[in-house]
């Protein structure tokens, strides 16, 4: 149970990610932000996070509630997993620093609060095409797209589950 309360401390809401980032810029912390509905936890998610983290000292990722998972239209029976779950699992992993859910389409306004250094998102993106892209920009930041690995998706992993059905 001790473990378990370590991660949870882990997943923040906006008032107590205001505060962690207070914090992290006082210490002069290089912020990495990125976002996802993150469903299904695969080893392409490890990877693409990891990738992330390289960026800079921590790692903050949005993670889209499931109400905001069925604007995205992924499916009528997406997201697969709950969002707490969902959370719980990111905020897991040891190089995630920070977890927070957002119920919009798109983390526009949470990337505003969290004025990352460093932007990250999948190399199906052009940079300037992310959401948050002019928010990182205007104050120096990086945009950065981070290439898949191959054949790992949650799409993919719900298709052949179908199959084998």
């Amino acid at each position: 149970m001790k473990n378990l309360d370590v991660i949870e401390k882990k997943i923040l809401n906006l008032h107590q990610l205001e505060a962690a980032l207070y914090l992290w810029h006082f210490q002069g912390k290089k912020i990495v932000f990125t976002n996802g509905c993150f469903d299904l936890l695969h080893l392409g998610h490890i990877d693409y996070l990891s990738k992330a983290k390289d960026q800079g000292d921590v790692l903050i990722v949005g993670v889209n509630t499931d109400r905001s998972v069925k604007m995205l239209d992924k499916g009528k029976n997406r997201p697969v997993t709950d969002e707490n779950s969902r959370a719980t699992l990111l905020a897991a992993i040891h190089f995630v620093d920070a977890v927070v859910l957002f119920d919009e389409e798109t983390p526009y306004n949470l990337i505003e609060t969290v004025q990352p250094d460093v932007l990250t998102k999948g190399s199906d993106y052009l940079p300037e095409d992310i959401v948050g892209y002019d928010i990182v920009k205007k104050r120096g930041g990086k945009v950065v797209t981070i290439d898949f690995l191959p054949g790992y998706s949650t799409s993919g992993i719900i298709e052949k589950i179908k199959k084998e059905k």
